[in-house]
């Protein structure tokens, strides 16, 4: 039986190794375990059992701005809607924390459009999320992911 929860820093290393082929083939940018642990707070994990199979962060950008990012679900449970479950739990937190928006950047477009994002230029994006994080992408600056929205 899938469920969800909270992370917490016993889970940092399970969520590194889970993670480790996405960041190997640019899927996902690398996160340390430092980077990790300074935001634990934002992860939300999926378990099959004690099996970590799955998670995603809603990491806080502005006062209106969040971003849903490292989704990550284990290849044997996707389709299972464990991915869906993981977006609409990070959405479900950041609407009482008076968000208004929140950013994807992903080489899944059709899976974030079926939950309600909307596509808008990269020229849009904070400046500070490209210095941020994309810089530190292997694809840095020739990047094909999407960015995509969705208001609350």
């Amino acid at each position: 039986m899938i469920h969800y929860s909270k992370a917490n820093l016993s889970h940092v290393v399970q969520m590194q190794i889970l993670v480790q082929p996405y960041v190997d083939d640019g899927t996902i940018l690398e996160r340390t375990a430092d980077e990790i642990a300074t935001n634990i707070r934002s992860y939300t994990l999926a378990f099959d059992e004690d099996t970590l199979i799955g998670f995603s962060a809603l990491h806080i950008h502005t006062v209106k701005l969040a971003e849903i990012r490292s989704l990550i679900v284990h290849e044997n449970f996707r389709d299972k809607g464990v991915g869906k479950e993981l977006v609409s739990l990070g959405l479900s937190e950041g609407k009482p924390l008076g968000l208004k928006e929140v950013l994807v950047l992903t080489y899944k477009q059709a899976f974030f459009e079926k939950l309600g994002f909307v596509e808008i230029p990269k020229a849009s994006l904070p400046e500070h999320k490209i210095w941020a994080d994309c810089i530190k992408c292997k694809h840095f600056p020739l990047c094909n992911e999407v960015s995509l929205i969705k208001k609350y």
